[in-house]
């Protein structure tokens, strides 16, 4: 594995105070932020700047909004869905600074549904007790909160935006840490080709992996490129063999690949029911939240009905709601189907699951701090400790939004205008790609043997096939071999770590050990890029809620305090293991 993607030396720099990476609701509220105590920002994106995966989010976003809910339930029933591996700490800050966040959101313009007498119009998807989950435009909430983020961004007088800029590499300082990002702008404009931004602190919100699988609800640009590009930094990457497989993606077919429509847990919570071919509602008795369990029981479910009944897809039952709220409530979930020749006032909607969120990234502290000087991560790109093995519904926008602003203020604490900008070291570690070919080859086999459901045979066969993909480097650098060779980066952290954990907990279903094993697994695994290319995975158990975050370092010293979290290790678990 290439511990920097080979490229053209950058044909120009720039220089600024801070470098977002990502332009969803985690970049844009650390810029707005930033920005609003005094410092210049450069906002880069993939796409054009209201692009990526905020704008996708149907359902909404939770926070302990309404007169009966409490912060202390959402805490609950989230710790509930993380199946024993959240950090508690990051979770109460989740939900203790989480209403005034989306406050502070409305107050930026945003939009939410309100119901008669002016209060938000408050709804409940799996896993939730309450009704805590604020939508807007009925199940448009992502595009309403991307609408409103984007016309501050635009109005800001210290923002610059890059678009259409692919983020290679992170460039070390002279002292160690990071000091700059590289890039590659597409299309024309003043900033062409590969160039650098110069800054005193860098942001990865790149969004998710979702494209290493060949089918998912992410869009085309969810490449991994933030997270390949921080391992290839020295950065740890937390907790990544929890991918969450949503339970209702629209099924077209066994043949469909790429960005999938998905149809919002909402639907369910407004009481859609779950069918197979015989018409039975198969949640009855499986949680006792039925169809709104959290998303890894209700997957499981799903796929266990799919196997016992030789089926490819289930049902979901929707036909109760009648016409007139399928069109205020799920507009576009309407649209989308209707498209589709599919009438969900009169039709069952065929769903299976399909990648949809990683709750694992690049692991942060309390103030989305990286182990890595200069560097911090936030949004689905990041590992907070907030989502453990399987995220709560609707708590990714909240998580974004709440740790963006501490990331700002971090920033701003720890960052003087007038500073001296990082001087940059040289780098002289191995540059490389894989050919732009093995892209499909990498999907293939991820969804094979290492999606939703896992077992040692099928990871090492995945491990070995990656392996030999890696070997097949390309000789073109460009945007299609640098992607590539981040979803070979990332595919192979997921699988060491997938292969690693020998136990089933939430978003991992390992079908050879099919339960939960608190006793040896009730932990972290950090995979980091090891000096000779290799994925080197080193266990921690959990630790204390002030703990559980990786310190900030030396630029070598990447993986979090294992000793301070506890000074046994199980014999299960060596102090780390090099991917095989």
């Amino acid at each position: 594995m290439p511990q920097r993607l080979l490229a053209p030396a950058p044909g120009w720099i720039v220089d600024t105070d801070v470098v977002v990476v990502g332009s969803g609701i985690a970049g844009l509220t650390t810029a707005l932020r930033i920005a609003a105590g005094g410092l210049r920002v450069m906002v880069v994106t993939k796409d054009v700047l209201a692009a990526g995966s905020t704008r996708w989010a149907q359902g909404g976003i939770a926070a302990a909004l309404g007169d009966d809910d409490t912060a202390d339930e959402h805490l609950s029933d989230t710790l509930i869905a993380g199946v024993g591996l959240c950090d508690e700490a990051a979770v109460r800050v989740l939900v203790d600074e989480g209403p005034t966040a989306v406050r502070e959101l409305i107050e930026l313009g945003t939009r939410f549904d309100r119901a008669g007498d002016g209060r938000l119009s408050l709804t409940r998807e799996g896993g939730h007790h309450k009704d805590r989950i604020a939508h807007a435009g009925g199940d448009a909430t992502g595009a309403e909160i991307e609408r409103a983020l984007v016309a501050a961004v635009l109005a800001a007088a210290r923002i610059e935006v890059i678009e259409h800029a692919l983020v290679l590499d992170l460039s070390p300082t002279s002292t160690g840490g990071v000091g700059a990002v590289t890039l590659h702008v597409m299309g024309e404009g003043q900033l062409d080709g590969v160039g650098a931004v110069r800054a005193r602190a860098i942001v990865l919100a790149t969004g998710g992996i979702g494209q290493v699988y060949a089918a998912t609800t992410n869009p085309p640009v969810s490449t991994g490129d933030g997270v390949a590009a921080a391992l290839r930094a020295g950065a740890v990457v937390r907790d990544l063999e929890f991918v969450q497989f949503h339970p209702t993606v629209l099924w077209l077919g066994g043949s469909a690949a790429g960005q999938q429509p998905l149809v919002s847990e909402a639907v369910r919570g407004e009481g859609a029911v779950l069918r197979d071919d015989s018409g039975v509602a198969f949640m009855q008795g499986q949680h006792e939240l039925a169809d709104l369990a959290p998303r890894d029981v209700v997957a499981k479910a799903i796929l266990r009905r799919m196997r016992k009944t030789g089926a490819e897809h289930v049902w979901l039952d929707a036909r109760q709601f009648g016409a007139e709220k399928w069109r205020v409530r799920f507009p576009t979930i309407l649209a989308t189907l209707t498209s589709l020749g599919i009438d969900p006032v009169n039709q069952l909607i065929p769903v299976a699951p399909a990648c949809h969120y990683a709750s694992g990234g690049i692991a942060t502290d309390l103030r989305g701090r990286t182990s890595v000087t200069g560097l911090y991560a936030c949004g689905e790109a990041a590992c907070t400790g907030v989502h453990g093995a399987n995220r709560l519904a609707s708590n990714s926008l909240l998580e974004g939004l709440v740790f963006g602003r501490r990331i700002a203020d971090d920033v701003l604490a720890e960052i003087r205008a007038d500073s001296p900008l990082p001087e940059l070291g040289i780098d002289l570690r191995n540059k490389a790609v894989v050919s732009s070919a093995i892209r499909a080859q990498v999907q293939g086999e991820m969804s094979a043997d290492a999606g939703v459901m896992r077992d040692a045979a099928g990871l090492a066969r995945a491990g070995t096939a990656l392996r030999k993909l890696s070997a097949q480097r390309g000789s073109d650098p460009g945007t299609e071999s640098w992607e590539a060779t981040n979803l070979l980066t990332v595919a192979s952290a997921l699988v060491t770590a997938a292969a690693r954990r020998t136990e089933t907990r939430g978003a991992h279903w390992r079908e050879d050990h099919p339960d939960r094993d608190d006793e040896n697994w009730r932990g972290h695994l950090d995979v980091r890029l090891g000096p000779d290319g290799s994925m080197v995975a080193d266990y921690s158990p959990i630790a204390q809620p002030d703990q559980t975050a990786p310190n900030r370092t030396a630029p070598n010293q990447t993986a979090p305090n294992r000793t301070a979290l506890n000074q046994t290790t199980s014999a299960r678990h060596p102090t780390s293991a090099k991917a095989e």
